[in-house]
């Protein structure tokens, strides 16, 4: 593809959080980073999916995208242009081509404003964008493109079920005519079968009107279903990135090999021979340990320690020094485009 078919572009972004102590006088006592140098590319028409555990950093990731949180550092392109150099005016016209879509299909909607109201006040903010049949017809319309019945514009959000809602979320983030959605986690509060139905009718968007999606998301399944592109994050790090095929069959990263072994496989053929269970919880992003961040938790480092170096976890294993001191940085595994943060990456048993 040509640069011309990106149309999000992230370059070392970082969002750090100051942890600030005591009562009368506070004081600056150490720092979160959330984000933690991320580079993320985003081409026209296609998904990417990003996946990681909570804490990982893709929720605050998104509100950086859509400047609901400003970067410590970092550059963010929309069509090869750098957010931070637009003025007011142009900034304003860059939040109709890049909305979002939000976890929480009860919270996202205000309960005091009919339907007919929340998708309609994207109109009031954007004139520009109302369409020449005026609002009310434009909401209507909107309604029953995503399959929801245009005569119940007048009710409101608590009148509909939790997949409602979020059909009535993806309208209000289309009224705007947007080229980007940024989809936080837009699945995780529905019922397996509503899931699926949303996931469809965001594809069928997509064919339909050219969308391109940044896909947030913990499931990894649902993200191998609408994905072109998967990228997996770990303490505000991407730790692997590639085309799907390559991440989902060609695992390189001994984290996300264990997010895929938790994955159900109705094929026995492609089963993993057991589920990798990582120890412990995901470290604090205020004090993430040296080296890789994920040594203190990683099942293949053991495997390749040499017995006279390195220090021993808790669990008695042992870790080589390179993992404790040298972070990893991503790198091309069996295709250019495949890369992957691990120091011993190449010798993770594949499928």
């Amino acid at each position: 593809m040509t640069d011309t078919d990106v149309v999000l572009e992230v370059r070392d972004l970082a969002k750090s959080y100051p942890v600030r102590r005591g009562v009368v006088f506070k004081r600056e006592v150490g720092t979160v980073r959330a984000v933690d140098g991320v580079s993320l590319t985003l081409r026209r028409g296609k998904t990417l999916g990003l996946v990681g555990e909570s804490g990982s950093g893709k929720s605050t990731l998104a509100k950086l995208l859509v400047g609901v949180e400003k970067p410590t550092r970092g550059q963010i392109l929309v069509d090869g242009v750098d957010v931070s150099e637009l003025g007011r005016a142009d900034r304003r016209r860059l939040r109709s081509t890049l909305q979002m879509v939000f976890q929480d299909p009860y919270t996202s909607l205000n309960p005091r404003m009919s339907v007919g109201e929340i998708v309609g006040e994207a109109y009031a903010i954007h004139p520009d964008v109302t369409p020449p049949g005026g609002r009310d017809k434009a909401v209507r319309e909107l309604l029953d493109r995503v399959g929801l019945n245009p005569d119940h514009v007048n009710r409101y959000p608590h009148q509909f079920s939790g997949g409602q809602r979020q059909r009535i979320g993806i309208a209000r983030a289309l009224a705007v005519r947007p080229r980007i959605l940024i989809c936080d986690e837009p699945v995780s509060a529905l019922d397996v079968s509503i899931q699926g139905q949303v996931v469809n009718l965001l594809e069928e968007l997509q064919d339909d009107l050219g969308l391109s999606y940044l896909f947030i998301a913990h499931d990894l399944s649902v993200v191998r279903h609408i994905a072109d592109e998967v990228a997996v994050m770990y303490l505000g790090r991407i730790v692997e990135a590639g085309g799907d095929a390559e991440v989902y069959d060609r695992t390189s990263h001994p984290y996300t090999r264990a997010l895929m072994s938790a994955v159900p496989v109705p094929d026995p053929t492609r089963r993993e021979d057991r589920a990798i269970v990582l120890e412990g919880d995901m470290p604090s992003p205020s004090d993430p340990p040296s080296g890789c961040h994920f040594h203190t938790r990683c099942w293949l480092a053991p495997t390749v320690a040499d017995p006279s170096s390195g220090e021993t976890r808790p669990d008695g294993a042992r870790i080589p020094s390179v993992c404790r001191h040298d972070s990893p940085k991503l790198a091309p595994q069996e295709s250019p485009d495949h890369l992957a943060a691990c120091h011993f990456a190449l010798d993770a048993p594949r499928r």
